[in-house]
C-alpha cells in the first residue's frame, strides 16, 4: 500500500459518505450522483487491488496477516455493489443513508488495511505504534 493512495481513498470515501448522508437526510432519493460516487469508491478499490499486487510483488508485504489484509480487501469490494443494488431497488431517502454508511465503512476498512500493512506485527501492534518504547 502507498500512503498517498490510502489517504486518497479515505478522503474520497468520507466525502461520498457525507454527500450521501446529507442528501438522504434532506429527503432525496438515490440519483446518478450518489450511485456514481459510490461507483467511484468501488473503482478506487479495484485500483487498490492492482496497487496491492504490484507492491506485494516488488517490495515487502504487509507486516500483519496477509490473509486478514486480503479478507478486508475482498469484503470492501463487495460492500459498494451491494449498497448500489439496494439503492436501485429501494428508491427512498433511506437508500442514500445506506450508501453513506457503505462509503464510511469503506473508509474505516481502508484505514484498517493500512494498519495491517504498516503497523501490525506478528504479535500484534508494533510497540512504536502504541506509543510504547
Amino acid at each position: 500500500m502507498t500512503d498517498w493512495f490510502t489517504w486518497t481513498q479515505i478522503i474520497v470515501s468520507c466525502g461520498v459518505g457525507v454527500l450521501c448522508l446529507v442528501l438522504g437526510l434532506i429527503g432525496r432519493a438515490p440519483s446518478d450522483l450518489t450511485l456514481g460516487c459510490l461507483a467511484l469508491v468501488e473503482l478506487l478499490l479495484v485500483a487498490q487491488i492492482v496497487v496491492t499486487i504490484v507492491v506485494w510483488n516488488t517490495g515487502p508485504g504487509p507486516t500483519g496477516s496477509g490473509v486478514e489484509f486480503v479478507g478486508y480487501l475482498v469484503t470492501a469490494l463487495i460492500i459498494p455493489p451491494a449498497a448500489v443494488f439496494w439503492g436501485l431497488i429501494e428508491r427512498t431517502k433511506w437508500s442514500n443513508v445506506v450508501l453513506a454508511i457503505a462509503a464510511l465503512t469503506i473508509a474505516v476498512m481502508i484505514w484498517r488495511m493500512d494498519q495491517i500493512w504498516f503497523l501490525q506485527g506478528a504479535t500484534g501492534l508494533a510497540p512504536m505504534a502504541l506509543g510504547v518504547g
